[in-house]
């Protein structure tokens, strides 16, 4: 299959690039093909003929979408929607990457594809008027997969690297971190989300729609935390701080686990989160 790949230089588009198996992927710099120019996406688009856009690209650093809501709906809708409207044009299918903050998570089980979504702050909705809108305009060609807590070995640029990455710098120089634990996630490897959207995409049986792809399993962050420097033997003390879900005036959903639903009735299960983590510290260390 072609596949033309949005965001090849970040967290997940690496991975994508690292997992590639057989498919013909067109990767195109950010200056060659910016999603917040319509005229680009339909000139990369047509150009290209892909039978799938895999869209990476976001503005997911959530306190600065509250500083500046309208490029955060920028990237994570109207863009989304341009792509939507792009590949029906062409006959190309979408896949685009939503979140576990679509969520309000007051719920205490895990978050079905089909529950009803009710964000919080400005990056959860500007990411659900993304999914809204695109399926409203393509809903025979669109993909939506829902994640949560993502880190890969190329980091996160608009986060200056990832979770896992800062909490191995935090302790080389702290003897003693506060850590949230009042926020419960499902971290999530883009080495097997990558591996699972290969998967995904690959169903001869596939039905268009929301999927959540997650590691399985849940932990809060200070969980995650603990988690990490056990594995790698540093000896640090984490302090579990329970901030309500705050950051100053934003909310964050409490719980925001997904379940795998749709996934795991065509057979994609993701690893759990311990298995992952582990991976992904044994590659650092090698």
């Amino acid at each position: 299959m072609r596949i033309l790949l949005i965001g090849a230089t970040g967290q997940l588009g690496s991975d994508l690039i690292k997992n590639n198996q057989s498919h013909h992927i067109i990767a195109p710099a950010k200056t060659e093909l910016d999603v917040t120019r319509s005229d680009t996406i339909s000139a990369a688009i047509r150009e290209s003929r892909p039978d799938w856009v895999i869209n990476t690209a976001a503005f997911h650093h959530v306190p600065l979408c509250e500083e500046y809501p309208e490029q955060a709906f920028r990237v994570n809708c109207v863009a989304v929607r341009d792509l939507a409207l792009a590949c029906k044009t062409y006959s190309a299918r979408l896949v685009t990457f939503s979140t576990d903050y679509v969520f309000n998570g007051e719920q205490r089980k895990p978050y079905r594809e089909e529950d009803c979504p009710q964000p919080l702050q400005i990056y959860g909705i500007s990411k659900l008027a993304g999914e809204l809108i695109a399926r409203a305009v393509a809903p025979d060609c669109v993909i939506v997969v829902r994640t949560c807590g993502l880190y890969g070995q190329s980091g996160a640029a608009s986060k200056g690297g990832n979770f896992v990455d800062n909490r191995i710098k935090d302790g080389r120089v702290l003897s003693a971190l506060d850590m949230a634990c009042d926020q419960t996630v499902c971290p999530t490897s883009t080495d097997d989300l990558s591996k699972a959207v290969y998967d995904l995409i690959a169903k001869p049986s596939l039905g268009f729609g929301i999927y959540h792809l997650v590691n399985e399993g849940e932990c809060t962050w200070y969980e995650f935390t603990r988690a990490i420097y056990e594995y790698l033997g540093i000896k640090m003390q984490v302090n579990p701080v329970d901030r309500g879900g705050r950051t100053n005036f934003m909310r964050r959903p409490l719980y925001a686990v997904l379940a795998n639903t749709r996934a795991r009735a065509l057979r994609i299960i993701l690893p759990p989160w311990q298995d992952a983590l582990k991976r992904y510290l044994q590659a650092k260390t090698n």
